[in-house]
């Protein structure tokens, strides 16, 4: 197979950086349907030239590229331990070149192998066809939104829907919890997969291969193929928005299967997808392991742009602030506000947050603005520049950040999701501010890196938790947690709260 490894890598580089044409046409949708002039549809002018940056400059559209998760159909024959060895050889030579993330992590020990190869990852799944050709599909999916996967257990309590049954009523709800409980953190408008049945483990393995289904497909069970219909329906009713907004776009599709179950279990097993849902595939030759044909998207056609805007469309009424940051200048800021941030930044995920509660920082955080972000990182001629830089979901930081604001002052911190009550208190008492930049943005954000300052406990963490410094300029964002107790995420979650109870009451 003396084509097999640059076929994959191919395959590889397109997915993370070329969104099929079934995602580009719902997301385009999305940005002509959300009302003008509100947060939710200044968040989709910025994803839809974050799209078309991806595209130009072939960078990864987000900057978490996720577990790589290969399906491969392949004929009687196939030397399964060389085809995965070649899969593996071009996971790791597309990290080198910046197309994927380095995301592989010992979970006891917490190295990252910085080449996205170790002890299950990649993820590849065979299966025996009597096709003359190997099909391979790739799905690259985010931390964030896998973090909103979510597993049901009938009959359960559900908050602000009651009890859900066992019948096809009680699936329903729990597909709409579904959607409420991710509100902005798996960075909305999202996509579902969903196995109703099976046993827990095949069933979330039954739900993301739903996410291979295209967003226009039609169900071929009729069943589910009105219930696919009325959860976008009623979904879409839910007030959530782009990144959490608030808005009439929260989900661009749900793919909904089943499989047989025991009598005395009853799952419902729901995949959640972002907005920057990355799958494409390829018929290889099973000779030569050349592509045969593309699957998704046809690459004698041309890409279409996304939008003609820059991205994020400025009004005027925009804030400038530059870092390092002072109290009166935080204080005066309040929910709604955007936000122009010039000067040093500062990131710090995961790993950062928990070093911060035993050690000083490495550099001076008193007024710092601290960006949750891991981005992508090359080397080039002795110098880091920066790949992609899109925000990471916050709350997983949650149970450090209060404390990071009180021990170094740090008046800004920059995310996605929001955060919870602990934050936003310390947010009032400190100083501080959240601010939100749009989920996925890599490339959007990437470009308003002017310099790499400096990089701390690279050896230590890797590339995605290390703490880099940037030198940024007119780095866009929206208050969204202010230093007067305010917080848009409890506002859209305790709105969209009732409109959930709206639909339950009207459907009841």
């Amino acid at each position: 197979m003396e084509f097999l490894f640059h076929s994959l890598l191919e395959l590889i580089t397109q997915t993370s950086t070329n969104l099929p044409p079934d995602v580009r046409k719902a997301m385009k949708e999305a940005v002509r349907k959300e009302q003008p002039g509100t947060q939710s549809h200044q968040a989709l002018n910025v994803i839809a030239a974050n799209i078309d940056m991806a595209v130009e400059d072939e960078g990864p559209i987000c900057q978490d590229t996720g577990m790589p998760t290969f399906l491969i159909r392949a004929p009687l024959g196939l030397n399964q331990l060389e085809f995965s060895q070649a899969v593996r050889d071009a996971v790791a030579e597309a990290t080198r070149r910046g197309k994927l993330r380095p995301n592989s992590v010992d979970p006891i020990t917490g190295k990252n192998s910085g080449n996205n190869l170790g002890p299950g990852t990649p993820v590849i799944h065979y299966e025996q066809w009597d096709g003359d050709s190997v099909e391979v599909r790739l799905i690259l999916k985010g931390g964030g939104c896998e973090n909103k996967n979510i597993q049901y257990s009938l009959p359960c309590e559900l908050d602000h829907l009651g009890r859900a049954d066992r019948n096809l009523e009680g699936v329903r709800k729990c597909i709409l919890h579904a959607v409420w409980q991710a509100q902005g953190q798996g960075c909305a408008p999202g996509a579902l997969g969903v196995c109703i049945g099976a046993d827990r483990a095949h069933g979330y393995a039954l739900a993301k291969e739903q996410l291979f289904r295209t967003l226009d497909d039609k169900n071929p069970d009729p069943v589910l193929a009105k219930l696919e219909d009325e959860i976008m329906e009623e979904a879409n009713r839910l007030g959530i928005g782009a990144m959490g907004f608030g808005g009439g776009v929260t989900l661009i599709g749900c793919k909904i299967t089943k499989a047989n179950r025991l009598p005395a279990s009853f799952f419902v097993s729901v995949a959640y997808d972002c907005w920057a849902f990355r799958r494409l595939g390829v018929l290889l030759d099973a000779q030569s392991g050349a592509i045969r044909k593309w699957l998704y998207r046809d690459p004698e056609r041309p890409v279409e742009r996304m939008t003609e805007a820059e991205g994020f469309p400025l009004t005027g009424r925009e804030v400038i602030l530059e870092a390092p940051l002072t109290e009166e200048a935080v204080r005066a800021l309040k929910v709604g506000d955007v936000v122009l941030v010039s000067g040093t930044m500062v990131t710090g995920r995961d790993a950062i947050h928990s070093y911060l509660m035993k050690h000083d920082p490495p550099v001076d955080l008193n007024g710092a603005v601290l960006y949750h972000c891991g981005p992508v990182m090359l080397k080039e001629n002795g110098e880091w520049k920066v790949k992609a830089a899109g925000p990471t979901t916050s709350i997983r930081e949650e149970p450090y950040e209060h404390e990071v604001i009180r021990r170094y002052g740090v008046r800004a911190v920059i995310g996605k999701g929001g955060m919870g009550a602990k934050t936003l208190a310390a947010l009032k008492q400190h100083g501080a501010v959240y601010l939100n930049a749009i989920g996925g943005a890599a490339q959007y954000y990437a470009r308003t890196v002017k310099k790499v300052k400096g990089v701390h406990l690279l050896e230590e963490f890797g590339i995605p938790e290390a703490m880099w410094v940037y030198e940024v300029e007119r780095f866009p964002a929206i208050v969204t947690m202010d230093a007067h107790g305010n917080s848009l995420h409890a506002e859209v979650e305790e709105e969209s709260a009732g409109k959930l109870k709206e639909i339950e009451a009207s459907a009841g």
